[in-house]
């Protein structure tokens, strides 16, 4: 995950569910059978990160020193 933000003092990211079923054919074959995905968003929301656990959308985001937050 690499930041793009202009202000790079707001390490603040949003993590959000994402339906599997509202994704591309070429993302929801890789899914797995999961049914929902999270999703790492920069402040500018840029999508920086699709991962299918929760707690693993957390921990990516805080190993690269960023403060993540669920979006509900």
């Amino acid at each position: 995950m690499e930041t793009t933000q202009a202000n790079t003092s707001d390490r603040t990211v949003y993590v959000k569910t994402i339906a599997v079923s509202d994704l591309p054919i070429e993302v929801r074959n890789q899914a797995k059978g999961l049914e929902l995905l999270y999703a790492v968003h920069d402040a500018t929301g840029q999508q920086l990160a699709l991962v299918g656990d929760r707690k693993l959308a957390f921990h990516l985001a805080r190993e690269h020193d960023y403060a993540p937050v669920m979006v509900h």
